[in-house]
């Protein structure tokens, strides 16, 4: 690690704590940034010389407080923060925030932050922005670069959703024990829709995306260290990385999808897989299914097939069974209907999906399934129909190119 790798990474794992506790000091998102931003200045020009502070996140909190409160007192004309020399040397005005940290003063405020974020007051496109900018840290450069739109515009983006925030009156106080499990099932929903932007990004796009899914699992570890009994947050965590761990393998090198049963099982993360393997297995054993756990257990099947014919589709097919009681989704089953044709052949696969066409008519994926599977029964008009809605629903390139091969294969033929 270089000289300030160590610093940078100090910094981004103190930030959702000092920047929510930040923030119940001061009820406003632009003065805990900048106080941080001021904090972390100071941890750059002062770490390297006199080491790293006893509990990095503590000197974090005390200094950018001690600074905001100094642009208050500057404004009203009072006395300046002290010498930099006197605040390098924390150490017994850290001790009342150090021993504080782990309480539930601290785990509320990094609750309330996540929760802040994804206030059912912002727009959807607003709010997974205003997280990544606020919890995570990363710049709206990277921000817009993820989501393929100019930095400009997500800028007004994130001012937007900050001013709504700064309008309304958002509760700062700890949450009950009700409103904790409401609000833990939003954050974790923010957290899931978070990977899924970084994870749907086509193989020209993964570049710029793929900090997303990395942001995504460092949030659902966040969140298994504020709620480490919690077998919902375990499943969601486990999920992340066992789908992550086939990142390496998802395209070929002219950036072409490569579907799950044709991918090189070498090149898949076994490390990523192992860790999430055990997360699940953790989770179980508290008997308390949920759609992430779910969700996860799919994943685990095929992480522990060592070849795609080894997968254990039945299984696969009762999981997504259960998963359509706890959650009815026609997205649900649609993947439900891949394990149906593998189980008990592409008509019946078909049979199920064919009442979805109203409801997922604008999606990609339904058309591209549904030609596939008339494709393996020998109806090739409507296959062709159902590849070209696929085409014209496309949301990357490499979606578009692997139709168009099916495309071409029928034209072969």
């Amino acid at each position: 690690m270089s000289d300030t790798a160590w610093i940078d990474a100090a910094l981004t794992a103190a930030r959702p704590q000092a920047v929510g506790a930040l923030l119940r000091y001061f009820r406003n998102l632009d003065t805990a940034e900048e106080a941080f931003q001021e904090a972390c200045l100071r941890a750059l020009k002062n770490w390297p010389k006199n080491g790293p502070p006893r509990d990095p996140t503590a000197w974090l909190i005390f200094v950018a407080r001690n600074s905001a409160i100094d642009g208050v007192r500057r404004q009203a004309k009072q006395q300046p923060l002290p010498p930099e020399e006197h605040l390098s040397d924390l150490e017994d005005a850290e001790t009342a925030i150090a021993e504080k940290i782990d309480g539930s003063d601290y785990r509320d405020d990094i609750l309330r932050l996540l929760f802040i974020c994804c206030h059912p007051d912002l727009p959807a496109t607003q709010q997974i922005p205003l997280a990544l900018r606020i919890v995570s840290g990363l710049s709206v450069r990277q921000i817009a670069r993820a989501f393929l739109i100019s930095e400009s515009a997500m800028e007004q983006r994130i001012t937007r959703a900050k001013s709504r925030i700064g309008a309304g009156e958002v509760p700062f106080e700890a949450p009950d024990a009700i409103e904790r499990a409401e609000r833990l099932a939003a954050v974790a929903a923010m957290v899931y829709l978070i990977f899924n932007e970084g994870y749907s990004a086509g193989s020209g796009e993964s570049q710029a995306r793929l900090p997303l899914c990395e942001e995504a699992i460092r949030l659902a570890r966040l969140l298994l260290r504020i709620f480490p009994t919690e077998p919902e947050i375990m499943g969601l965590t486990a999920l992340l990385l066992l789908q992550n761990a086939r990142a390496g393998a998802r395209f070929d090198a002219d950036g072409s999808v490569i579907l799950l049963e044709n991918q090189d099982r070498g090149l898949w993360n076994r490390k990523m897989i192992n860790e999430g393997l055990a997360l699940l297995d953790k989770a179980m054993r508290h008997r308390r299914a949920g759609p992430y756990q779910i969700q996860a257990a799919i994943a685990a099947l095929h992480a522990r097939a060592v070849h795609a014919a080894d997968t254990d589709w039945a299984e696969i097919d009762l999981l997504y069974t259960a998963l359509e009681r706890l959650t009815p989704s026609p997205v649900i089953t649609l993947n439900r209907a891949v394990a149906v044709e593998k189980v008990r052949g592409p008509a019946e696969a078909l049979a199920l999906i064919e009442p979805l066409e109203d409801r997922l008519s604008g999606y990609f994926h339904f058309f591209g399934v549904k030609g596939g599977l008339l494709m393996k029964i020998g109806r090739t008009r409507e296959a062709r129909e159902a590849f070209n809605r696929a085409i014209a629903l496309a949301n990357t390139a490499a979606e578009a190119a692997h139709i168009r091969m099916h495309l071409d294969g029928l034209a072969r033929d």
